[in-house]
């Protein structure tokens, strides 16, 4: 597939890097049926460009080219509090002297502070030009062309990318992902079984899985749920797959069988922390010294660590944790990752 047609900007120097967990490993398979578990990589998204790293990287370097070449002077998106992506957009518009406009959406009802820390510390830090909350159900497209209309009758022009970065467009950064993963394969002949991915606003798992299918890498994905259970997920991650392919001009049908995710590791809340999510990022952190966020990537791999408590990845079976950032806002939950707070199972 040739991406070459579609405008970029770089934002990191080379691919992320692909390694095993084997301390990790060994410490799920004390986890697993009769001892015997499955033998885990990472792939490193968390090391990309735009500080400190993270999957929504990817999607902006096509988001935010389109932009440029549109004559934006405004970068406009939306996420909860914590957001990895609006904090990421932030990052992506200083670098290249735009300004920026943030909808936040509390989801749940009190989590806005203006003092907190994590990524709203850096949204501050970094100077976010403007910032509206609306609560939880407002309908953000809606709100975030508000922000937009105000931009033009002041005459500069704004550039709305959606939550997440997950539209066809953006979608595109995973389609790169997953050429990058190819020859990573290939150079340094790792066999994968299957790949474990996060599963929320789609771009990363239906990008993800566009590309595979496009490039026919023949390995099964499986995300898990950071907001919905399949019933609600699977039907978005699907919509967004083909949106990618029809993008790319591929015709290929994407087949409704090859959209896979596992729901129950993000309960209570979107957001929310739970005990599942703090043995995961305890577990890696001290096992291989790499960290997880409470929101993302925790839930993501509390999910992994319940298949391999299921029996779901057979023994020996290489299985790749698509790894996508989200370090900041780790600061914002301290005492929950520490085990210090009552937290639902």
């Amino acid at each position: 597939m040739d991406l070459s047609r579609f405008p970029r900007r770089r934002y990191s120097l080379g691919p992320t890097p692909l390694e095993a967990l084997p301390r990790f490993s060994q410490a799920l398979a004390a986890l697993a049926p009769q001892g015997r578990g499955p033998e885990i990589w990472i792939k490193r998204d968390d090391m990309l460009g735009l500080f400190p790293g993270g999957n929504k990287t990817r999607k902006l370097e096509f988001l935010v080219a389109d932009a440029l070449a549109q004559g934006a002077d405004t970068l406009v998106t939306c996420g909860a509090p914590q957001s990895n992506h609006c904090r990421i957009t932030l990052a992506a518009a200083v670098k290249e002297g735009l300004k920026c406009r943030f909808v936040i959406e509390e989801r749940v009802p009190g989590s806005f502070r203006e003092d907190a820390s994590g990524n709203h510390f850096m949204f501050r830090l970094m100077g976010v030009e403007a910032l509206t909350v609306v609560p939880a159900g407002s309908n953000m497209g809606a709100a975030m062309q508000q922000v937009a209309d105000e931009l033009a009758a002041q005459g500069r022009k704004g550039y709305i990318i959606p939550g997440g970065g997950s539209n066809a467009l953006g979608g595109l950064g995973y389609v790169a992902c997953a050429q990058e993963l190819q020859q990573q394969f290939f150079e340094q002949g790792v066999r994968i079984d299957q790949v474990v991915v996060g599963s929320g606003s789609s771009g990363t798992h239906g990008g993800l899985l566009a590309g595979f299918l496009g490039n026919r890498i023949h390995i099964p994905i499986t995300g898990i749920g950071v907001s919905r259970d399949p019933a609600d997920q699977e039907p978005l991650v699907h919509r967004e797959a083909q949106a990618v392919a029809d993008l790319l001009g591929l015709n290929l049908t994407i087949p409704r069988e090859a959209v896979v995710s596992v729901g129950g590791y993000w309960q209570p809340k979107y957001s929310i922390p739970n005990a599942r999510m703090v043995e995961a990022v305890q577990l890696l952190a001290r096992t291989e010294g790499i960290l997880l966020d409470p929101v993302y990537t925790g839930k993501i791999m509390a999910g992994l660590i319940g298949l391999v408590r299921q029996g779901r990845f057979p023994p020996g079976e290489r299985e790749l944790f698509i790894h996508t950032g989200g370090l900041p806002s780790l600061h914002a939950y301290e005492r929950e990752v520490l085990g210090q707070a009552d937290l639902p199972a």
